[in-house]
């Protein structure tokens, strides 16, 4: 069996079908080395308990989604918010992932504005960006595409999120390089150089954006290749800005999760090949 490519990372989404167990056989079977997991199954089967099982099938962790919905303008929502973002630190770091994903949360409601959101999003950085770094973990956040601004993430280009995370050392703060989310932007290739300079892109995550997308927008990335996004080219200014970590394929779509994990898994590696590697 011809190895799968060296940089690619299978997020756990991908496959939502499969259990961890699953997920770390299946990789392990297929030759994947790196996977991407997410708090609420990790959490169900035990933080340490994952962290063995993939320790075990000899897999690392590219990151662990997600902290952040940092936007709460009440005391008792933003204590709740820091208070679960530091578990999530923790988490992240018993899975020995030097990567936390965050989706910085939308307007609270009846709010409408944007930019106090934003700042919102970076007093809660302040905080807790130290905490992260004594774990050894480096905050990532991840602008989303602006239809989910509103009531998902405040920050929709990669300048918003460098511009909040250039206010911290480039060791603790990060920006995440989604391709569903990003593919639209005009200015995203300045932005590119712009991260890669300083040391900023902690992900790299890639789906395809398919039309017309399907009711209830969130479950609407598409397979590699099936989509317009130029993915190629987005590895290669990551590559030539000095990226040289995970590609993380992130698909969150029924009809993947109905067939069974190790074709889809298969499906991902030959699709990578013919539209990234």
């Amino acid at each position: 069996m011809t190895r799968p490519p060296e940089r690619l990372s299978l997020n756990q989404q991908t496959v939502r079908q499969w259990s961890l167990p699953e997920l770390a056989a299946g990789c392990a079977a297929a030759g994947v080395r790196t996977v991407g997991l997410w708090r609420e199954p990790v959490r169900e089967y035990g933080v340490r308990a994952a962290a063995r099982l993939v320790r075990d099938a000899g897999l690392a962790v590219s990151s662990l989604c997600r902290g952040g919905f940092l936007t709460a303008a009440d005391p008792a929502g933003r204590a709740a918010a820091l208070a679960d973002n530091r578990a999530a630190i923790e988490e992240a770091a018993t899975l020995g992932t030097a990567t936390l994903v965050l989706v910085s949360g939308g307007l609270p409601p009846g709010s409408r504005d944007l930019a106090g959101a934003r700042e919102r999003v970076a007093d809660a950085l302040a905080e807790l960006a130290p905490y992260a770094a004594a774990c050894g973990v480096r905050l990532a956040i991840e602008p989303l595409h602006p239809m989910f601004a509103s009531d998902r993430c405040v920050v929709s280009t990669l300048r918003q999120a460098l511009d909040l995370a250039e206010r911290f050392p480039a060791d603790r703060v990060g920006v995440v390089v989604d391709t569903y989310h990003l593919w639209w932007d005009d200015t995203v290739a300045e932005q590119l150089e712009r991260a890669g300079r300083g040391g900023r892109v902690a992900a790299f995550q890639l789906a395809d954006w398919v039309t017309p997308l399907p009711e209830g927008v969130l479950l609407g990335r598409g397979q590699l290749g099936d989509g317009c996004v130029d993915l190629r080219w987005f590895r290669r200014r990551l590559d030539a800005v000095g990226y040289a970590g995970p590609a993380e394929v992130e698909i969150f779509h029924p009809g993947l999760w109905r067939r069974p994990g190790a074709e889809v898994l298969a499906e991902v590696i030959d699709r990578y090949r013919a539209h990234v590697q």
